[in-house]
C-alpha cells in the first residue's frame, strides 16, 4: 500500500472514535483548540510568514493566506461557536411503528471521512475542522503547498486539542503537500467519503471531472449587483463599495456592477468616487465608459467580452449599463455562477420579483454580497459557499456533513 493510502486508511479507521465521541468531548476539544489559537499565536503568526514570504505583494492569494491577531481571533470565536451548535448527528427525523413488534427510526448520522482540497487559505484548515469535529466526522485536508507551514502549525494544534481528549490524531489529517496525494485522494473511494473542493475554477472542474469519490462543489463566485431604476443612490453606492473593497480576494467580493440606463448618468460618477480611494480597476461596456471618461476616473478600461463571467478576486471590477430588470435578469442569467447576487431597489415589486427569478445560492435585497458567509448566517463557519443544488446550497457548514440512516428494532420479525 502506497504511503498516501496508508494515512486514508488510518484516517478511516479513526472514524469510530469520533463517531462515538461524547457532545463534552467533542465541545471540549473546540474549545481547547480556541485557546491555544490565543495562546500559540506568535507560533502562528511566525509559520505564516514563512508562507507569505513565498508570494510577491501583488499576488491576490496573499491576502487569502494572510493570519494576523485580528484573524486569529476571530477564528478562536468561530470554533468556539461551532462549540455551542447542537450536534447534528444523533437526531431521530422519523419514527414509526411499521407493524407489531417492529418499529422504525431514521436518524442522522455522520458522513465518515470528509476529504477537502483547498487552496491558499489556512483559515480553512480550522473552520473544516471544527465542523467536522462537530458533526462527528474524520477530515482529510489537503491544502496547497503555499499554505504549508500555516496549514501544518494549525494542525499541529488539532492534534494536540485532540489528545488532551483522549482522542486519536488521525481524526484530523493533513497529507503532503504533493500532486500524488491529490491523486490518491480523488481515487480513494474505499476510505473517504465525501470530497469537497475549494479554490479557483480551475481546481474544481479537475476535482469533478477526475474523482471517484462523490464530490459537493464549492463553486467560484462571479457576484453582480444591480443598480435599479428605483434605487437609493446612496444605499448603492455603499453597497458596491463594500462589495467591491473590503475584502476583493474572497469568492463573495462584487465582480459586475450592472446599473438601469436612466440611473447611469446619476449613479456611475457616484460609483466613482466610491471606488477612487482604493484605485478600483473598472472595465466598463461602451455607455458605462462614455460615462465615466467624462467624470475624469483614472483607472477605466473598456471591457472586453471576457471581463464579464470574470471572477477577479481582486481591485478590479466590470461594469455595463443595462435597460431594465428583464436585460439585468438576462445578463445574470448568462454570466452568473450561482454564487451570490444582488439587487438595489425601493421597489418592493422589482425586489421581489429579482429574489424570485434569480438562481443563485444567496439572493440580496439592499444588501452586500458580503454576507454570504457560514459566520455570517449563524452557522459557525463553513467548509465553503455550495453552488450545485444536490444535498447542500449557500454556506456548506453544520448541519450538512450528515447523512441517514435506519434503525430497524424487531423481535423475530419476518415478512410474509
Amino acid at each position: 500500500m502506497e504511503p498516501i493510502e496508508q494515512l486514508l486508511q488510518i484516517a478511516h479507521k479513526a472514524t469510530p472514535a469520533i463517531a462515538l465521541a461524547s457532545n463534552q468531548q467533542k465541545s471540549a476539544v473546540l474549545n481547547r483548540l480556541a485557546d491555544l489559537l490565543l495562546e500559540r499565536e506568535a507560533d502562528v503568526l511566525r509559520e505564516n510568514a514563512r508562507d507569505l514570504a513565498q508570494l510577491t505583494d501583488d499576488n491576490p492569494k496573499k491576502d487569502r493566506l494572510l493570519l494576523n491577531t485580528k484573524r486569529l481571533s476571530e477564528l478562536a470565536s468561530a470554533v468556539r461557536q461551532v462549540a455551542t451548535l447542537p450536534d447534528p448527528a444523533g437526531q431521530v427525523l422519523l419514527e414509526r411503528d411499521i407493524r407489531p413488534g417492529l418499529h422504525l427510526q431514521k436518524v442522522s448520522v455522520p458522513l465518515g471521512v470528509v476529504g477537502v482540497i483547498y487552496e491558499s487559505r489556512p483559515n480553512v484548515t480550522i473552520d473544516v475542522a471544527a465542523l467536522c469535529l462537530r458533526s462527528g466526522n474524520v477530515c482529510v485536508l489537503k491544502g496547497g503547498k503555499e499554505a504549508a507551514f500555516s496549514n501544518q502549525i494549525l494542525v499541529d494544534l488539532l492534534h494536540e486539542a485532540l489528545a488532551a481528549e483522549g482522542l486519536p490524531g488521525a481524526i484530523i489529517t493533513l497529507l503532503p503537500n504533493d500532486r500524488e496525494a491529490v491523486n490518491t485522494l480523488l481515487r480513494a473511494e474505499r476510505w473517504v467519503d465525501i470530497l469537497i473542493p475549494r479554490g479557483s475554477d480551475t481546481l474544481i472542474q479537475f476535482v469533478r471531472e477526475n474523482a471517484r469519490v462523490p464530490v459537493i462543489e464549492t463553486g467560484a463566485g462571479v457576484c453582480h449587483t444591480y443598480v435599479d431604476t428605483d434605487a437609493d443612490m446612496n444605499k448603492g453606492v455603499d453597497i458596491v463599495v463594500n462589495a467591491k473593497v473590503s475584502r476583493p480576494s474572497v469568492c463573495n467580493a462584487l465582480d459586475t456592477v450592472l446599473i438601469a440606463r436612466t440611473m447611469a448618468e446619476r449613479f456611475l460618477p457616484l460609483m466613482a468616487e466610491g471606488l477612487r480611494p482604493w484605485s478600483v480597476e473598472i472595465f466598463a461596456d461602451q455607455a458605462a465608459f462614455d460615462i465615466l471618461s467624462k467624470s475624469g476616473y483614472p483607472w477605466l478600461q473598456k471591457a472586453s467580452a471576457d471581463d464579464f463571467g470574470r471572477e477577479f478576486l481582486s481591485l478590479r471590477c466590470s461594469v455595463a449599463v443595462v435597460d431594465d430588470l428583464d436585460a439585468a435578469l438576462e445578463h445574470i442569467g448568462q454570466y452568473s455562477s450561482r454564487h451570490s447576487e444582488a439587487i438595489v431597489t425601493e421597489n418592493p415589486e422589482t425586489a421581489e420579483r429579482f429574489l424570485s427569478a434569480v438562481d443563485a445560492a444567496a439572493v440580496y435585497v439592499n444588501a452586500s454580497t458580503r454576507f454570504t458567509d457560514g459566520g455570517e448566517f449563524g452557522l459557525g463557519a463553513e467548509i465553503g459557499i455550495s453552488t450545485q443544488k444536490l444535498h447542500a446550497r449557500g454556506p456548506f457548514a453544520l448541519e450538512k456533513l450528515v447523512t441517514e440512516k435506519w434503525l430497524v428494532r424487531g423481535n423475530g420479525a419476518v415478512r410474509n
